[in-house]
């Protein structure tokens, strides 16, 4: 009898433990798969779940673990690094383009430095974060004194270029609906870094920051670069603002304050400077002593806008598209961080701006909505 009662008791605990094994491996699955939308378009994770960040990057890991290049393979990519291979010059070094041996295009960042775990520990948390609208940290490498960064190659250049650099644009590639969309897909990237957990802050987003590809898709580059650098000096007020120095929002300058609201302002200063088709720190007229921010900032009457508007636009806009646009810019660098929208409303916003562009440009055909000058500012006329 008391045997019979003890297989009974003991194959129910079986069962049991099964059933309880069974439970754990179904919440071990549901849970890793939550916080692999780390490495989705929309980035769901909840940012205020700090002690989920070590879970979130065990199972990232799992996914793709950063590269650890050498610096021969480097070295045969860049052609030695041969100046005619010289793409850039930014805050971490020089930028080369390169071609590896399984034939994908890089562009590897170089600079003097010995080789730290800080400076591994930093990639392997950056090199993870994946998204249609960031640039790919690939790997790394850390030989002779030297530092190194490899990146996907973005072909088509950044933003800045296409607006008043070198190679400004002839082609009429960014017209005002290119350059919603592309202001549209820098969002979506900076939105995703703001939604990790813990919350990534660019601390340096520009327009020289947002790089095109050949389809003209936006995607956010050096994101957590400034982790690279250490401390940073960021000069404080003054009557001349550098060219990066315009795109930091006033607490930075004081208080060195970065925060999700900080980038907003930068993103601010960029949707500027696609709207104006020039740099930012520039004055708005050789008799002015402001520069485009401060004008904004300080200008209640929206008829005057239409002085900044890139003349390169024509009339391929609609006059409600623009005047949205224009509001949404000028609440993204109000001088008080708590006014600035959350960069997901930024997102929401420029969507749907952009949709209602795209429709009316389609229905009405390019060229009809135009903006008039004067008091009717943002009205659309017919020609």
């Amino acid at each position: 009898m008391s045997k019979t009662l003890a297989a009974i008791l003991g194959g129910a605990a079986g069962v049991v433990a099964l059933v309880g094994i069974g439970i754990f491996l179904i919440w071990f699955c549901l849970f890793r798969k939550k916080n692999l939308s780390r490495t989705s378009e929309t980035g769901s994770s909840d940012p205020s779940t700090r002690e989920g960040r070590h879970v979130v990057e065990l199972s990232l890991r799992e996914l793709r673990e950063a590269r650890r290049f050498d610096m021969e393979e480097l070295s045969h990519a860049t052609n030695n690094f041969n100046d005619k291979n010289l793409i850039g010059v930014g805050k971490f070094g020089k930028v080369y383009k390169g071609l590896l041996n399984d034939g994908m295009l890089v562009a590897v960042k170089k600079r003097p430095g010995a080789p730290t775990q800080e400076f591994v520990d930093e990639v392997r948390y950056l090199s993870p974060i994946q998204h249609r609208n960031i640039v790919t940290l690939l790997g790394y490498c850390q030989e002779n004194n030297m530092q190194f960064l490899i990146y996907e190659y973005v072909p088509s250049g950044s933003v800045s270029s296409h607006l008043y650099g070198s190679s400004q644009f002839s082609d009429g590639k960014l017209e005002f609906k290119h350059r919603l969309s592309i202001a549209l897909g820098a969002a979506k990237g900076l939105a995703h870094i703001h939604s990790l957990s813990p919350r990534l802050v660019h601390k340096d987003f520009k327009t020289a920051n947002v790089l095109v590809d050949e389809n003209y898709i936006a995607k956010v580059a050096d994101a957590g670069l400034r982790n690279f650098l250490g401390r940073v000096d960021v000069a404080g007020p003054s009557s001349q603002v550098t060219v990066d120095e315009i795109y930091l929002a006033p607490e930075v300058r004081e208080f060195r304050r970065f925060s999700d609201k900080s980038d907003i302002f930068s993103f601010g200063v960029f949707l500027l400077e696609l709207l104006c088709g020039q740099e930012a720190a520039e004055s708005k007229s050789p008799n002015s002593s402001q520069n485009l921010v401060e004008w904004v900032q300080n200008t209640e009457d929206y008829s005057t806008f239409s002085s900044i508007v890139d003349q390169r636009l024509g009339t391929r806009f609609t006059g409600e598209g623009m005047e949205e646009f224009i509001k949404l810019m000028v609440r993204c660098v109000d001088p008080w961080s708590e006014r600035r929208p959350a960069m997901s409303y930024v997102v929401m916003e420029l969507d749907r701006i952009l949709e209602k562009e795209m429709t009316l440009t389609t229905v009405m055909g390019e060229g009809t909505p135009t903006v008039t000058l004067g008091s009717q500012l943002f009205k659309a006329s017919s020609k």
